[in-house]
């Protein structure tokens, strides 16, 4: 049997495509430390919401407060 073919999208260059998502990979790492009562209030929204991932409900949470803030806040021209 030969190597696995790699799927490629019609008139998408491969090179492109790796570049893009090496610039994706998330290589960065942030601590966040939480109480009792905020980790309690995440378990419960994560079991009745049926949530797999906390660190992915944690950093979306986050993002999307960053990126409406620098939406909200940013210079108008008048």
């Amino acid at each position: 049997m030969a190597g696995k073919k790699r799927k490629t999208i019609a008139g998408v260059d491969p090179e492109y495509m790796a570049k893009q998502a090496a610039s994706l990979k998330r290589i960065h790492r942030k601590s966040v430390l939480f109480n009792a009562r905020e980790l309690a209030a995440i378990d419960e929204y994560c079991r009745k919401f049926k949530v797999s991932s906390r660190s992915a409900l944690i950093r979306q949470s986050v993002m999307e407060r960053v990126l409406t803030g620098l939406e909200e806040g940013h210079p108008t021209l008048f």
